[in-house]
């Protein structure tokens, strides 16, 4: 990949952005480490992500930490209907930082909510689109109270879906949720 403007990755064509260069990520892994999360799968965050997916009706939810190359899921849920090889993909819990949509939705600071990934050529050129049928993408910051985007928390569906106003304002409504409950574990 090369740097051809401040702050975009493209891939070696040109033609898609893939991911946003991310300036607080010093200041997101020394948060991430105080708060002790980032490195180990939580059951907490676990129950919350199969709420995220049972909420919304979707097959995949996630509670995703943004590090500097990577993404973790702290919290993971995929339903029964997600494809056995996706599922084994998703073990590890830990994938690259060009995949996907939620370096997008930390570097933004605001909730992003693609219906279609197809539909948006800036989108639609992810490798989670071919690698694990991506088809739609809701997922909101987890801006924590010292201001840091810690992660996202987000559900992915392999079929086009009209999330619309009601999901926005779900997805956000939950995110504000996992930071208070992030909050009351820190005081703990």
């Amino acid at each position: 990949m090369t740097e051809r403007s401040p702050g975009m990755i493209y891939d070696p064509s040109g033609r898609h952005l893939l991911t946003p260069a991310d300036p607080e990520v010093p200041a997101r892994l020394r948060r991430l480490r105080e708060l002790g999360l980032g490195d180990d799968a939580d059951p907490q965050l676990d129950e919350f992500a199969r709420r995220v997916g049972a909420i919304t009706s979707a097959p995949l939810a996630m509670v995703n930490f943004i590090q500097e190359d990577r993404q973790y899921l702290g919290g993971l849920y995929t339903s029964a209907s997600v494809p056995a090889a996706l599922r084994a993909g998703l073990a590890g819990r830990t994938f690259s930082r060009e995949h996907g949509y939620c370096p997008h939705v930390v570097v933004r600071r605001k909730a992003l909510v693609l219906d279609d990934v197809c539909d948006y050529p800036r989108f639609a050129g992810n490798p989670v689109v071919d690698e694990i049928g991506t088809r739609s993408y809701l997922g909101a910051p987890l801006i924590d109270r010292t201001g840091v985007a810690l992660g996202t928390v987000c559900v992915v569906d392999v079929e086009p879906r009209p999330w619309g106003r009601p999901g926005l304002e779900t997805i956000k409504a939950l995110a504000a949720e996992l930071v208070a409950q992030i909050h009351t574990r820190e005081g703990n």
